[in-house]
């Protein structure tokens, strides 16, 4: 690995969300969604890693590989289960796990917005909603006057930009044919006209609800800063490092401006840009350049390239002009020695990045453990830790130990100042 001089005060972390990792999440859409018939969703998330009670276990494990933050969602859906009521025991949660960070040495990283939404939300169309930026910066607020002078950054939104995304990815055509068909079943469960989510979304909706979360984004941040003007607030973005081959720059810059660039473009307006980033894709003039023959692909089927943090992070910089905070990376893969050797190169590829004036932030490696993965369910294995699915056990992989490793050194911390 090359060392690089990190800025002071950089964050070490890993990245969890609410319903992917809490289980019983039952009054949000995406609890709703992966019920209904036909569904997107490979299984229903049911208890998911039961991390709604172990959530001390969980920090404690992020203590113990001597990382310094710990980047967490408040569910919307628990936090307000019914338009304009409040939960108490949902609110002292989440503010039971604020102080928990803190007691350990963790930064309080908060998402309030990580795909899923309440049911409500949903039956009233979303994002679509009229009145959503309001009832969004409502519930921001809420948050904020409870432990808002608390946490370290604010995330609005994760991924807002993944529906576009996905469009770029080749899937089947039967994944959005079921994926309409899985909103019309809940509109028929429901007797709504118009139900919708976060991340299941039509074509014909994408710019509606990129201007619904535009908007609920600007509004969020103003109930944040009003509440605590010097909280370092921005958005996360799933950014592929795309990479052109000879001729395939003009397909490559159509993706670029089609995916990312509304969002970094309003990112400039905020204090940071969370990039997300786990692959790297080749563009020709024909489209993506298959992974060379004989190559260690991920779960999604491309090549392993470490350096694609890099590319990611250095264009995301280069367009918002904002510090970056790496809030996801990480890889798809039943070979935890994949994860484990794409690690330190990854790493060594963000520094390069800050040896070049890039600001980062900090890093936070997606995932603690292996959980619900959205659509996949928990067929999909991207954790530092497994977890037994009838005990709910987390079992370190080798991985852990090698980031937990990677950080002492690239950090510069004594060997002593690590709990084991």
């Amino acid at each position: 690995m090359t060392d690089h001089a990190l800025p002071s005060g950089f964050l070490w972390g890993v990245a969890t969300a609410g319903h992917q990792n809490e289980g019983d999440d039952t009054t949000s859409d995406t609890s709703f969604l992966e019920q209904v018939s036909p569904t997107i969703f490979s299984e229903p998330s049911g208890r998911a890693c039961n991390s709604w009670e172990l959530w001390e276990t969980d920090l404690d494990l992020a203590r113990d590989l001597g990382l310094n933050a710990y980047r967490f969602s408040v569910e919307w859906a628990r936090v307000e289960p019914v338009d304009g009521e409040f939960s108490e025991t949902a609110l002292a949660h989440y503010e039971a796990m604020v102080d928990g960070c803190l007691v350990r040495g963790l930064a309080p990283i908060v998402t309030f917005s990580h795909f899923t939404a309440p049911h409500w939300f949903a039956m009233r169309g979303a994002w679509l909603d009229p009145e959503a930026s309001d009832r969004f910066a409502r519930f921001c607020g809420a948050v904020m006057d409870r432990f808002g002078d608390r946490i370290a950054l604010a995330v609005t939104f994760n991924e807002p930009d993944l529906p576009r995304m996905l469009t770029w990815a080749e899937l089947p055509d039967f994944v959005p044919q079921l994926e309409r068909a899985t909103l019309e079943a809940a509109e028929r469960a429901t007797g709504v006209e118009r139900y919708r989510a976060g991340n299941v979304m039509l074509p014909e909706d994408f710019v509606g609800m990129q201007e619904g979360m535009t908007l609920a984004h600007r509004a969020a941040r103003a109930a944040i800063k009003a509440r605590r003007s010097d909280l370092p607030v921005g958005l996360s973005l799933a950014i592929v490092d795309d990479v052109a081959a000879r001729g395939g720059e003009a397909l490559r810059d159509h993706k670029r401006a089609e995916v990312y660039e509304h969002w970094l473009r309003l990112a400039r307006e905020d204090d940071f840009v969370g990039v997300q980033n786990y692959e790297r894709i080749v563009y020709g003039p024909d489209g993506p350049v298959p992974a060379p023959a004989g190559a260690v692909v991920n779960g999604m089927g491309t090549a392993v390239e470490p350096d694609s943090l890099r590319g990611a992070v250095e264009y995301a910089h280069a367009v918002s002009g904002r510090p970056v905070l790496v809030t996801e990376h990480g890889i798809a893969t039943d070979d935890d020695g994949v994860r484990a050797e794409f690690i330190g190169p990854s790493l060594d590829g963000l520094l390069q990045a800050v040896a070049a004036g890039v600001p980062v932030l900090g890093y936070c490696h997606w995932t603690l453990m292996d959980n619900f993965e959205w659509i996949f369910g928990y067929s999909s294995h991207l954790g530092l830790h497994a977890v037994d699915r009838e005990t709910f056990e987390r079992i370190p992989k080798p991985s852990a130990g090698v980031y937990a490793a990677a950080v002492l050194r690239l950090s510069g911390a004594e060997a002593s100042e690590v709990v084991h």
